[in-house]
């Protein structure tokens, strides 16, 4: 299998950014890093109503990604708590 490419919007970025202590946001850069090795992991949901929009989680961080298996890209569109990851996308 190809190894996607990893594209993370900046308000995603932002996302990572404020995720303390260090620790936690370096388990979540990893998990981001790993979705171009393996875009569907064990854990991963399709979220309902949305088009190709899937999510994994860490701790309670979510991840919100797009993939496009034609491009072999995955867009990294939100990474927040749960509480703020699913609203007004």
């Amino acid at each position: 299998m190809a190894s996607y490419s990893l594209l993370i919007k900046a308000s995603a970025a932002k996302g990572v950014e404020d995720i303390e202590p260090k620790a936690l946001r370096r388990r979540v850069v990893a998990r981001i890093e790993a979705l171009a090795d393996d875009s569907r992991p064990p854990g991963c949901e399709k979220l309902a109503g949305q088009v190709n929009l899937f999510r994994v989680r860490e701790g309670v961080w979510r991840i919100a990604y797009t993939i496009d298996d034609s491009g072999i890209v995955i867009m990294v569109d939100k990474v927040g708590r749960r509480r703020d990851v699913y609203q007004a996308r």
